[in-house]
């Protein structure tokens, strides 16, 4: 009680307290700047990445949102420094502290860093955007989006599939899309009294005729190879990646279709039975008498 009562000691732990809240109420006012500016400056950047174009194409909405995130970050980061200063707790400590922490973290998360690290090569190379058909780890489909750790893309049969980042960096990307045509091959095999010159007219008509089928680069039609029992003719022509497989099926039917109507024969396997009447069964070896046997 003779403690409390001290006028000294009270002026002094008055002192403290005042100190103390103000410095506290500074540092309440730079986190709420902090968060505001985080906000404010997070919005600049998306909406200036959205509004630049990307070579020509329209700007990409996922490189947008996660450069407006790191900024968010690192914005909220040097805040959140400065509050710990202004309450006295020092930089080093803190820098310290956190860089032990991330060690730790980053020894147990390994994988998932590396997703992350590979995310972000992947957003600022630019190999596919959402919407391209692309072949990643040997799977066809359409990227319907994709985030720091994994790439995310529908597939023919209509599969939502989620690959990690780190598996399509570290492997071969095909983007199908960016080109903006595709080739179709098709190969028939035409019988060898058949003739070849009709066959190829006839292919390049029905592709000449499809009109998904590109004008430029022309349709090739082309004598390919000599197989067992049919002379290979071999067709390519090119469409856009959304119409190359409707395209492709439409013109096996036609052609043959086309084969058909101009009496063109296409071969398949097939086995020739030949029956003869002077053909005699073998003799069987002679076997051994029993007497010899016995003797022997």
């Amino acid at each position: 009680m003779a403690l409390s009562g001290d006028p000294v000691m009270l002026r002094s732990l008055a002192a403290t307290l005042g100190a103390f809240s103000m410095r506290l109420i500074v540092a309440l006012l730079i986190l709420a700047v902090t968060l505001w500016l985080a906000k404010r400056l997070g919005r600049v950047a998306e909406r200036a990445l959205t509004r630049l174009p990307h070579h020509h194409q329209p700007a990409d909405g996922t490189l947008a949102t996660f450069v407006s995130t790191l900024v968010k970050y690192v914005v909220v980061a040097i805040g959140l420094v400065a509050v710990l200063q202004q309450l006295g707790v020092q930089a080093t400590s803190v820098l310290a502290v956190l860089g032990a922490a991330s060690l730790a973290i980053g020894l147990a998360l390994q994988g998932t860093l590396g997703n992350v690290a590979a995310g972000v090569m992947i957003l600022l190379l630019r190999p596919y955007r959402a919407g391209d058909r692309v072949e990643l780890n040997g799977r066809q489909g359409r990227v319907s989006g994709m985030d720091l750790f994994n790439t995310k893309i529908v597939d023919y049969d209509g599969l939502t599939l989620y690959m990690p980042n780190g598996k399509v960096f570290g492997d071969m990307i095909v983007n199908i899309s960016q080109a903006g045509r595709r080739r179709i091959e098709l190969t028939f095999g035409v019988d060898y009294e058949d003739d070849l010159d009709l066959a190829l007219d006839t292919m390049l008509e029905v592709a000449r005729a499809e009109p998904r089928v590109m004008k430029t680069p022309e349709p090739w039609a082309k004598v390919t190879a000599s197989a067992d029992s049919a002379m290979n003719v071999t067709l390519r022509c090119w469409a856009t990646p959304d119409d190359w497989m409707d395209t492709r099926f439409d013109l096996l039917k036609a052609i043959k279709e086309a084969f058909d109507r101009v009496g063109i024969m296409i071969p398949y396997p097939h086995q020739v039975e030949l029956c003869r009447d002077d053909v005699r069964p073998k003799k069987p070896p002679a076997q051994p008498l029993e007497s010899d046997a016995a003797s022997a």
